[in-house]
Parts: structure tokens; sequence; C-alpha cells
């Protein structure tokens, strides 16, 4: 069964959107990725995992997306911090349908990655959102 997740970017609700399909990458012992665990939701029903992997135009944050409930969406918000001019971008990815799906978005040179899970729509996280979490910081 194939999931389907949609990108989107939250900064100026730019309206590009991107299919993933659900697979699951095996886990490596690269020293250039760094695996993140399991974000939930503050009612449980959204969870995330994955990874940042360094590509070849900066980091790439890769990973799963579920969506236990099955009514409105998992929404995966990734916080990063520019190297450049210092500025925060978010990028949300949601899930829509039961089950996990990936997700792959590229990041560019950052300073710091945050993640938070949360629950919405599909236009937007709405609520039961988790703490945000560092999942990279440069240099540590």
């Amino acid at each position: 069964m194939t999931n389907h997740l949609l990108i989107r970017v939250l900064a100026g609700l730019a309206g590009a959107a991107v299919t993933f399909t659900a697979s699951a990458t095996p886990a490596s012992a690269d020293p250039t990725s760094w695996k993140w665990g399991r974000i939930h939701s503050t009612d449980g029903m959204a969870t995330a995992w994955g990874k940042v992997i360094v590509g070849q135009s900066g980091l790439i944050v890769s990973g799963n997306l579920d969506d236990t409930y099955g009514k409105g969406c998992s929404w995966a918000l990734i916080r990063y911090q520019d190297s450049r001019n210092g500025r925060w971008r978010t990028r949300g990815v949601y899930n829509c349908a039961t089950g996990t799906g990936s997700f792959r978005t590229g990041v560019g040179g950052v300073l710091q990655i945050r993640v938070q899970v949360c629950r919405g729509t599909s236009k937007r996280p709405v609520n039961k959102c988790s703490r945000w979490k560092t999942v990279y910081t440069q240099g540590g």
C-alpha cells in the first residue's frame, strides 16, 4: 500500500507540492548522517522519526511520518536556521492517510534543525503539537 505525503513550504505558503511514497530506508552507520528518534504529538496519534544526511547541496532531512488516527492529518514541522543569514525557516510535511509515509526535504547549509509533530488539516497544523526537538546542531 502506498501513502502519499505532500510537502508544503509554510513560510510564505508557497504552493509547490511534491509527492513521496512510503518506503523505509535502512539505517546506516555512516558518519555523515544523524538519526533522530520518535517524536509524538501530545495525543500520541502522530509520530515522526528519521535522520539528517549530508547531500551535495547541504543537509537533507528525511524520515517517516505516521498517522495513527486516520481523521485529520499528521504534521512534521521542520524548522532550520540558515547559516548564511541566521534566519529561521519552517517547512511542513503532512500525512492524511492512515499508516506511515516517508519524506525527504533539503534544507541547505544550516546551523540548527528542530522538529515538531502536530495534528491538523490538509492545509495547516492546528493542535496537539509536541515541543520542538533539536535534531541537528552544527558542530555538536
